[in-house]
């Protein structure tokens, strides 16, 4: 089963599962690389990419998993795996900067509150050059670890490249488009975030991986040279394609003859038929992709998708 998933996905699963074993076997891992609050003494940079592998518990990384392969899966596949795993590590590192702008908040309104008439100015001074050191250690309990932030921001990307997919999410009896499940899932994490901020969940950083995925999607479907669909929608089958061509003639580029696999030479003609024919293969894949969506495909077109984006 391992072997069907695509390999940033069946890495990322890999590593996930094996911190877990980690630090279940040595607890204080995770204070080592869960992030820190900015203002607190075990913060480090490092951490905006280390928490992203740690979980809290079984339950924890059993459903950020579970998503992870549902849904990376089918995006890696039509994306490739350069993009999506630039795509999966950013969206996460900027899930935990808005984890961090969302404490600053709160510590900063906690500290506004006990000091009324200290203005704004000075407060934020105390607050940046003169923090106590023993509040600064208390702070270091702040700490947010877990794969939801990327997970979250692969859920909108699923939502904008197949938004009319319909999917069956227990306990509703009938399929909901993607579009309509991604928008309730945002509308339900801004409301825990603003009336429970303090039940332990980081609602803030499942926000900010969305919101980084929303700004990441636009900025490539407005900019096309990054190799993303031209049609201005949300569907990403360019990068399939073109990483494919490339890495082909640059292989090839100074040769008369091409060697195959399987030992078989062809001359230049034969060789730029054949890319030819794939590459046109590849367009009517990605083109029922968008009509229809990925299950619409039988199972030697989903299999000639994941060939291609394994040779990227």
């Amino acid at each position: 089963m391992m072997r069907n998933i695509p390999i940033v996905t069946r890495n990322l699963l890999l590593i996930n599962l094996l911190a877990f074993i980690t630090t279940w076997m040595f607890p204080a891992l995770k204070q080592i690389g869960g992030l820190h609050f900015f203002l607190a003494s075990d913060f480090h940079l490092y951490q905006f990419v280390t928490y992203q592998f740690l979980h809290s518990g079984l339950m924890h990384i059993f459903f950020n998993m579970f998503a992870l392969w549902m849904f990376g899966c089918v995006i890696e596949n039509v994306w490739g795996p350069k993009k999506f795993l630039f795509y999966y590590l950013s969206c996460g590192v900027g899930a935990g900067l808005m984890q961090e702008i969302a404490q600053f908040a709160q510590f900063y309104f906690a500290l506004s509150d006990g000091n009324p008439y200290t203005g704004t100015t000075q407060l934020m001074s105390d607050i940046l050059t003169n923090l106590p050191e023993g509040v600064a250690m208390q702070l270091n309990a702040w700490t947010t670890i877990g794969a939801s932030g990327a997970v979250y921001a692969i859920l909108l990307a699923f939502g904008m490249t197949f938004p009319n997919e319909r999917m069956f999410i227990f306990p509703l009896p009938i399929p909901i488009k993607a579009k309509w499940f991604i928008t309730f899932y945002v509308a339900i994490e801004l409301f825990s975030a603003l009336s429970s901020p303090g039940d332990g969940v980081a609602h803030m950083a499942h926000l900010g991986g969305m919101l980084f995925g929303f700004l990441m999607i636009r900025y490539w479907n407005n900019h096309p040279d990054v190799r993303y669909d031209r049609s201005g929608g949300s569907q990403f089958f360019e990068n399939l394609k073109r990483n494919f061509d490339n890495r082909r003639n640059r292989n090839r580029q100074n040769a008369d003859m091409h060697v195959e696999k399987g030992g078989s030479r062809e001359s230049d003609w034969e060789y730029n038929a054949r890319k030819k024919a794939n590459q046109e293969e590849i367009d009517r894949i990605l083109d029922k992709i968008r009509a229809s969506g990925y299950d619409s495909l039988t199972k030697e077109e989903k299999k000639k998708l994941f060939d291609s984006s394994n040779n990227d």
